[in-house]
Order: C-alpha cells, then structure tokens, then sequence
C-alpha cells in the first residue's frame, strides 16, 4: 500500500450513500488492486518457494509454518471477499442496501501481532513480510468498514491528527 489517502474520507450521510462512495471511487480502484495483488503474491509465495521454505524447518518451524499460513490466507480471503462485494457494489451487481445488511461486514482480525510458536526455527523472511502486510491491509480496511457501516457517520475525535485535519478540510471546503 503505498498511498497514504484517508481511509475514512467518505461523509455522506447513511451507510448506503458512504458505501456507494465509496466504491465508486479512485481511492476504492487502488485498495482494490494492493489487495488483490497481496492475494496473487501470497498464493504464489505459497504454492512455489513457501513450499521450500516450510521444507527447510524442523518439526516446531513447520508447525509454525502451517499455522502462519493458514492465518494469513483466512485473513487475505476474508479481505478480498470484502474488496470484492464492494466491487459488486461499484459494478452495480449489489446495491449499497443490500452491502449494508451487515453480513458483508468484517469481523475483528484477533492475530494482530507477531506470534512464531517455534524458538529453534525463525520465520522464513517473506512469509514474516507477508503476514505484516496482510495484517497492515486488514486493519486499513477494517478502520474503513467501520466508518462506512458506522450509522452515526464516521468517528469523530478518534485521533488528534484526524481531528486537526477534519477542522482544516473544513475551513477550506
């Protein structure tokens, strides 16, 4: 992800109007295409050197191996069915109403830190590299989820930077 574009930019006024906007948008075109390239990176990582790599551990870093893979997938396949229901929104396929019932909504990511169960066996690099990144995604598109689905708009007073550059949009629209 290498925009730094506000993840919760979209001001409309109920969650259907916010995710319509949003999906609409150039800044949904681009989360979009960093997503769905994580996925095509991570599926390759896994399928070709990946192999090698969890083959080069020992029984501890193989079992670890397997856990942090399938932590990383289920967090990237739920990121992408979330990009791609947006999509069918921006597409027209889904009507933002619909997007809205609250099934489409993604639930808390609960790996949030670094957690290698093996002390003999380091994490191989990109596999490391690979589970920060998913980790980076899916909380960016979380703190979005929630501003969209938030039926009160989206959160106001959360940070002081937010707060600093709410007030200069403002003063300047």
């Amino acid at each position: 992800m290498s925009e730094q574009v506000s993840d919760t930019g979209f001001q409309s006024g109920n969650p259907a109007e916010r995710v319509a906007e949003f999906a609409g948008s150039e800044h949904f075109a681009r989360l979009f295409r960093d997503g769905m390239d994580m996925v095509e990176e991570t599926a390759s990582y896994l399928d070709g050197p990946g192999r090698d790599d969890a083959k080069s551990l020992g029984r501890a870093g193989a079992l670890a191996y397997a856990s942090e893979s399938m932590k990383l997938t289920t967090r990237l396949m739920q990121a992408a069915s979330w990009l791609l229901a947006q999509r069918q929104v921006a597409e027209g396929d889904l009507s933002a109403e619909q997007l809205v019932s609250g099934q489409y909504r993604l639930p808390d990511d609960d790996d949030v830190e670094d957690l290698w169960l093996s002390d003999s066996d380091p994490a191989p690099g990109v596999l490391a590299d690979l589970a920060a990144r998913s980790r980076q995604l899916y909380a960016r598109l979380k703190r979005i989820d929630d501003s969209l689905f938030d039926a009160d708009g989206p959160a106001t007073g959360g940070s002081p930077v937010s707060d600093q550059l709410s007030r200069l949009k403002n003063a300047f629209s």
